[in-house]
C-alpha cells in the first residue's frame, strides 16, 4: 500500500497568534503545475526545483492537498473566497479573459478580510475571476465561458475596468486578466491596461512546436511577449516586498502565476536547461521565480515574520506533452490517475508547501486533508481576524497541523471541468460520474464511458491510482458519502456554523 506522507511533525513551541504578532503572508499559486513536478514530492522526477525543495526543508509539506476543482477559475474562486465555486453561477468550465466579475457583490475575500484587519494587500499575476470591461455600444461578451473570436474586439480597452481585483480587497494589482493563452495580451495595473492592445496576435502553445497549436488570436499590446510575463510578475512582486519592508503594517501578497500553463514559453536563458522539453524548462523557471520572491523576503529581513504558502491551481495539463516527458522518466502527475480537468486525483492533488519560521517545524510533513479553500481561514487565524458565518463557508484553518492538533477537516468536495462531483471522507472517495469528468479516458460521452457504473468508489489508502471501483461492494459507504455531500450542498457550507442558503441551484448528479 502506497503511503504518500506520514504525519511526521512533532509538537513545537508555537508563539501565540494575534494582533500583536501579525505575520506578513505570501501565497504563491502556480498554474497547471503537477504534484510530480516538484522534486521533493517526487524523488524520481527529472525537473530540478531547488527553491521549492528548500521551502519544503524549511517548513511543512502537505502530502494530501487538493484543489476544489480540476481547472483554473473555480479553484481561484475557492482560494479567494473560501467557498466552493459550484455555489456560485459557475457550475462548470472556466471564465474567459473578458468575462465579467464572478465574485458576488458584497462577498468578503481573504484580501478584504485581511485588509479590514490592518493589512496592505497586493495581487501580482493571473486573475481569471472576471472583471467588468467597458463594452462597445451594443456589443456582447460571454459571461460564463471563454469568449469566441467574434467578441474579442467588443471592448473599449483604453477605458477603466470596473470590479477587478481592487474591488474585492486588493490595494494593488498588476497582472493579466486570465490564462496567458486568452485575450487580451496586455498587462493590467489596478483598473487600467498598461498598454492599449491595438494589435491582433497569438503565440505558439509550446516553444518549438509550431504545429502543436496556437493560443487564441486576439488583441495584444505592442511589444507584449508571453515569455516576459513570468519575469515581469516576479519583478513587480519583489519590488513590492522591498517597498513594504519599510512600512509598519503587515502585508498580504497573492501571486497567481501564469506558468507553467500554456503558452509554454520559457525565456531564452531557461531554454534547454532541463534536457526534457520546454515544459520542463518552464517549471524550472517557475521554481526560480519562487526563489526570487523568497530571496526578497530574506534580503529585507522579513523571513521570520512571513508565512509563505506555495501550491498549484490543479494538476498538470496534457499540453505538457506527457509522452515526451515519459520518455525521460518524468510523470508530472506522479502516481495519480488522470490530469488537469479530471475528477481523479491527477486533476486536483497538488503540491502544498508552508513555511513560517518559529511556528512551522522545519522539514515536517502532514498527511491531513487540506483544500485550497482553507487558505482564507488559515490566514484569518494567524492574523487574529474573525471569520463571520457568511464568509469562507468551505474554509477550515490548517494551522492545527503545525500546532500538532487533531485534523479539523474530515471531508472535501472536488469538482471536474464538466461539473461532476466527488466527495472524500478519510480514505474513501466517491465520484458521481462514470468516467473522468474531464480530459483523460474515459471522457464524458465517450464510447469508453458507455456501460460503466454511474458512480465510482475508491479506497485511496489501498488504491491511490484509483484503478478499482468498489461501489458495488460497499453500498453503505456510498450512502454515507452521498448523505454528507447532500448535507454540505443543502447547508450552503461544509464547515461548522449557521447554514447559508445557496444562491443558485446545485445539481450533484450530472445528466448523461
Amino acid at each position: 500500500m502506497l503511503r504518500l506522507g506520514l504525519l511526521s511533525f512533532l509538537a513545537v513551541a508555537v508563539p501565540a497568534f494575534g494582533a500583536d504578532a501579525k505575520p506578513n503572508i505570501v501565497v504563491i499559486l502556480a498554474d497547471d503545475l503537477g504534484y510530480g513536478d516538484v522534486k521533493c514530492l517526487n524523488p524520481d522526477g527529472k525537473i530540478p526545483t531547488p527553491n521549492l525543495d528548500k521551502l519544503a526543508t524549511a517548513g511543512m509539506t502537505f502530502t494530501d492537498a487538493s484543489t476544489p476543482s480540476g481547472v483554473c477559475s473555480p479553484t481561484r474562486y475557492g482560494l479567494i473566497t473560501g467557498r466552493y465555486a459550484w455555489r456560485s453561477k459557475l457550475k462548470s468550465g472556466v471564465l474567459g479573459g473578458l468575462s465579467p466579475r464572478l465574485i458576488e457583490p458584497g462577498r468578503v475575500t481573504v484580501a478584504q478580510l485581511l485588509k479590514d484587519h490592518g493589512y496592505h494587500t497586493a495581487c501580482f499575476g493571473k486573475w481569471h475571476l472576471g472583471m467588468d470591461w467597458q463594452r462597445k455600444p451594443g456589443a456582447k461578451l460571454t459571461e460564463l465561458g471563454i469568449e469566441p473570436r467574434g467578441q474579442v474586439f467588443n471592448v473599449e480597452y483604453d477605458k477603466p475596468i470596473r470590479n477587478g481585483p481592487n474591488a474585492v480587497g486588493f490595494d494593488t494589482y498588476f497582472g493579466i486578466s486570465a490564462s496567458l493563452d486568452m485575450v487580451p495580451y496586455t498587462f493590467i495595473t489596478n483598473d487600467k491596461v498598461a498598454a492599449n492592445p491595438t494589435e491582433d496576435r497569438d503565440f505558439p502553445l509550446m516553444l518549438g512546436k509550431e504545429g502543436g497549436g496556437r493560443c487564441r488570436m486576439g488583441p495584444a499590446a505592442p511589444g507584449f511577449q508571453a515569455e516576459n510575463v513570468l519575469p515581469e510578475l516576479t519583478k513587480q512582486a519583489v519590488a513590492y516586498i522591498g517597498e513594504r519592508a519599510k512600512a509598519k503594517t503587515p502585508f498580504f501578497v497573492y501571486m497567481p502565476l501564469a506558468s507553467p500553463h500554456t503558452p509554454i514559453l520559457p525565456t531564452k536563458d531557461w531554454q534547454g536547461k532541463t534536457g526534457l522539453n520546454p515544459y520542463g524548462d518552464f517549471v524550472a523557471a517557475t521554481d526560480a521565480a519562487v526563489g526570487e520572491v523568497l530571496a526578497a523576503l530574506k534580503r529585507n529581513g522579513l523571513d521570520d515574520n512571513t508565512l509563505v504558502i506555495f501550491t498549484s491551481d490543479n494538476g498538470c495539463s496534457p499540453q505538457a506533452d506527457f509522452p515526451e516527458l515519459k520518455k525521460h522518466g518524468h510523470n508530472p502527475n506522479y502516481v495519480f490517475r488522470g490530469n488537469k480537468a479530471d475528477i481523479y486525483e491527477g486533476g486536483h492533488r497538488v503540491p502544498f508547501l508552508v513555511r513560517w519560521p518559529g511556528h512551522v517545524k522545519a522539514g515536517s510533513k502532514s498527511d491531513r486533508i487540506v483544500c485550497l479553500t482553507d487558505i482564507l481561514a488559515t490566514c484569518a487565524e494567524v492574523s487574529g481576524a474573525k471569520v463571520p458565518d457568511t464568509v469562507g463557508e468551505d474554509s477550515i484553518s490548517f494551522a492545527g497541523a503545525w500546532k500538532s492538533e487533531k485534523p479539523a477537516r474530515t471531508g472535501i468536495i472536488t469538482h471536474s471541468i464538466n461539473g461532476s462531483f466527488a466527495v472524500r471522507e478519510g480514505k474513501w472517495k466517491l465520484c458521481l460520474c462514470p468516467g473522468s469528468g474531464g480530459w483523460s479516458a474515459p471522457r464524458p460521452g465517450s464510447k469508453g464511458e458507455n456501460g460503466l457504473p454511474a458512480i465510482q468508489l475508491f479506497d485511496l489508502e489501498a488504491d491511490i491510482g484509483e484503478k478499482t471501483n468498489l461501489q458495488d461492494k460497499y453500498p453503505d459507504i456510498v450512502a454515507k458519502l452521498t448523505k454528507s455531500l447532500e448535507k454540505w450542498v443543502a447547508d450552503g457550507r461544509s464547515t461548522p456554523g449557521k447554514a447559508q442558503p445557496n444562491t443558485t441551484p446545485v445539481n450533484i448528479r450530472k445528466k448523461k
